[in-house]
């Protein structure tokens, strides 16, 4: 029985990896270098340092990982200022969470700064019973920290709680964490590995993922 829920934020709750490639591209085109689908699927759900150290030696930079990252926060900032467009079917699959009074929170790889920008004018960010971000873990994705501190979060096993994730890297985390694990690939990661997902969803909108929540 699920007891309780952790989200995925970046292409699963909104349409940021658009933007989080043309962050990487811009900060590769000052040196030269292009961002590549090779290059992102290693990076997601990495956080911090161990992500832009993928970049470094995927295209084997000079520069150190911290000034990047500095780097890449200027520019990320600027370019989430625009705004991010929820994915389809978000606003039904929260209120049917709601409706059916399992807790839910927020598991992301991304900064605390960014969620605070993305959260900033939902309505149903009070409804987050938790809300972890990649400030809050030592190891990213696809190692499972960040949804065993969930588990933990909700007061459950791992094995009652629904991980929702986008990504090849998120969907392993959720499955090595002991989760009943659903992937929901957006535009940017279908064709990824999903090996011991529950279910591939179409969309939040999707009537089997509906089903698993359902009483």
């Amino acid at each position: 029985m699920i007891r309780g829920v952790a989200l995925d934020m970046d292409g699963l709750l909104f349409d940021t990896e658009s933007l989080y490639w043309e962050c990487g591209d811009e900060l590769l085109q000052r040196r030269g270098k292009r961002y590549c689908k090779q290059l992102q699927q290693q990076m997601m759900g990495r956080v911090g340092a161990a992500a832009m150290q993928k970049m470094i030696d995927f295209h084997q930079l000079e520069d150190r990982a911290e000034e990047m990252i500095l780097e890449s926060n200027e520019i990320f900032t600027r370019l989430l200022q625009r705004g991010a467009q929820e994915m389809p079917g978000l606003t039904d699959w929260i209120q049917h969470l709601r409706n059916q009074g399992i807790p839910f929170g927020l598991a992301t790889s991304s900064q605390r700064r960014f969620v605070d920008i993305l959260f900033r004018t939902r309505p149903w960010r009070k409804d987050l019973a938790f809300i972890l971000t990649g400030d809050d873990v030592t190891r990213g994705k696809p190692d499972p920290q960040i949804y065993l501190l969930a588990a933990q979060k909700l007061g459950i096993p791992p094995e009652q709680m629904l991980v929702l994730e986008d990504s090849g890297n998120g969907c392993a985390a959720g499955v090595a964490s002991g989760a009943v694990t659903v992937a929901v690939p957006s535009v940017h990661t279908r064709g990824q590995d999903f090996s011991g997902a529950r279910l591939i969803a179409e969309s939040l909108s999707d009537p089997n993922l509906w089903a698993l929540v359902s009483s």
